[in-house]
């Protein structure tokens, strides 16, 4: 009977009354037989008819609930598009309004004036437009306010916690939304015991806000399954510092995936012949692993590094050293530099070693960091081009040095020494690593050759390998003992070999020495190749000298 309008229906020719204050209006009604006995008339039933009722309730919520949004000033687009997706809540209004009627303060009002209050008393507006402040859209407010189950309170607790943990404002809609299961019903009192179980595992209490903003999940988990997923990576042997390090680096590595996941991609890792300890350490230091797919990031690159030459003990090295190597797509940042490698001469054989050796080549900028790098070789330090892939293969390191603050700064520092820019590029082909040392190492170790070891250039020029030895460690020590003998060998033969072998050498040059100042004339070739050639060029007066001296 309430459905039914306390006004007749006004349209041209109609033969009723259109005042409901005239005396018969109730008798010109259509009988109520007529309108409810549906069976007998329109052929419907009951539940039909009910559910047409209720529709017509559900129109009125609708335009009750539009009318609320137009006086929060919100536009009529905005608010019929959220409250398309509202009809949980539309429902919930509509029912709780029609037992408001039991009320002694509304029991004498109409079903709009209890709709508006309650709708009014839940200050859902108010809570829509925090949402909408804190950037949701508003399918994700209306799936928030649906599933707060009319407790819309809820939503404001909630969110006031996560500000107490120093969740970030625009952070907050996006826990309340990503959050699984029914987080708004959960106490304060079981989401501060999640909060405390992570800090007692090692994560800072700085971090908490940072963790929960971008792994909402967290919050759904109950303590059972929180502790089962940390102990997955404490079982790893990852300690407490790691394991709080890991959730900064990475939330999701908790509570994005589930155990099963989890466990295939630990054991394809340990595929690469790491052990558990090593799984965990490298989760630790690059947790980003977790979240790249089998099928879709780890195969096709392993696949491709087959192709290359890379045996699985390389890929193991490049997986350890640089396992970020792991989550990018291979053919937009791998496939064009390996291309550009054998652009510039570097063999295909040589390829994989290269990787191998310096796979954070990889990740750098091809058009920024790579290219121009070679260029530099190519123009300013005499590097040919024939040359330029051999020097790049022996020497992959080059590519990871400042073209301001390193290479212009070696190079200018070995021109200044007298080295022209074609004795430079030969030098560079012969041992790539010249150009990647510091001046602050070079310096001393080439005063020590020209002052105290009276070497020319051109034994450095044909030996450049003698800055690659320790001053203190090699050069000196072994200068001495050249001096003690009186015995002189060229850089190469000096350096390039082990103690034991330098022994002998220096034992083997006494001896002939020796025998030469005894008067045996017979020097054999490799005498002569190993000193610098002055011996059997004038015995008698290096002779006569070396006694001066």
């Amino acid at each position: 009977m309430s459905l039914i309008s306390k006004r007749t229906p006004q349209f041209p020719g109609s033969i009723y009354i259109q005042s409901p204050i005239h005396t018969d209006v109730y008798t010109l009604l259509p009988p109520i037989s007529s309108l409810f006995d549906t069976k007998k008339t329109s052929g419907f039933d009951d539940d039909e008819m009910l559910i047409k009722a209720l529709e017509i309730r559900r129109k009125v919520t609708v335009e009750i609930f539009k009318e609320a949004m137009r006086k929060g000033r919100f536009s009529i687009t905005y608010s019929t598009n959220l409250v398309s997706k509202l009809s949980d809540f539309i429902d919930y209004v509509m029912i709780q309004a029609a037992s408001m009627k039991k009320m002694p303060e509304f029991s004498d009002s109409s079903f709009n004036v209890r709709a508006r209050a309650f709708i009014d008393d839940s200050c859902v507006v108010p809570i829509v437009r925090w949402l909408k402040h804190n950037a949701l859209s508003y399918p994700q407010i209306a799936n928030l306010i649906c599933n707060s189950k009319g407790d819309l309170e809820s939503i404001r607790r909630l969110a006031e916690w996560l500000k107490s943990i120093h969740v970030k404002g625009r952070f907050i809609g996006l826990v309340l939304i990503r959050a699984k299961g029914n987080v708004l019903g959960r106490s304060l009192e079981e989401l501060d015991e999640i909060i405390g179980y992570l800090e007692y595992k090692g994560v800072k209490r700085d971090w908490i806000g940072y963790i929960v903003g971008r792994c909402p999940e967290i919050l759904s988990f109950s303590m059972e399954e929180l502790e089962s997923r940390s102990n997955f990576y404490f079982d790893m042997g990852m300690d407490e510092k790691d394991f709080g390090t890991m959730l900064f680096d990475y939330p999701k590595v908790l509570g994005y995936f589930s155990i099963e996941e989890m466990n295939q991609k630990v054991a394809y890792l340990k595929e690469f012949g790491l052990s558990n300890e090593d799984v965990g350490r490298l989760l630790a230091f690059k947790p980003h692993l977790m979240g790249c797919g089998i099928e879709e990031k780890f195969k096709p690159l392993v696949k491709y590094f087959y192709y290359l030459g890379i045996s699985k003990g390389g890929m193991r090295k490049i997986l350890v050293t640089r396992p970020v190597l792991f989550c990018v797509d291979f053919e937009t940042t791998i496939v064009s530099k390996v291309q550009f490698l054998r652009d510039i001469g570097v063999q295909q054989d040589a390829i994989g070693n290269v990787l191998v050796r310096f796979p954070r080549l990889l990740t750098f900028s091809l058009h920024k960091k790579i290219r121009p790098v070679v260029i530099f070789l190519l123009t300013k330090a005499g590097v040919s081009q024939r040359n330029i892939g051999k020097v790049i293969a022996l020497g992959p390191e080059l590519l990871g040095c400042s073209i301001a603050n390193k290479l212009d700064h070696n190079v200018k520092y070995f021109l200044s020494l007298g080295i022209t820019l074609r004795q430079l590029g030969e030098m560079v082909d012969d041992f790539p690593m010249l150009l990647t040392y510091n001046i602050d190492i070079l310096r001393p170790k080439y005063r020590y050759l020209r002052r105290m070891m009276v070497r020319t250039l051109q034994d450095l020029i044909e030996f450049p390998r003698f800055f690659s030895y320790s001053l203190d460690e090699r050069i000196v020590p072994r200068h001495k003992i050249m001096v003690e003998n009186r015995v002189n060998f060229k850089l190469r033969y000096m350096l390039a070999n082990s103690d034991d072998e330098f022994n002998l050498r220096v034992q083997a040059a006494v001896e002939r020495r020796v025998r030469f100042e005894s008067g045996d004339l017979t020097l054999d070739k490799q005498a002569h190749t190993e000193t610098d050639g002055s011996i059997g060029k004038h015995p008698k007066r290096k002779s006569s000298a070396r006694e001066a001296r």
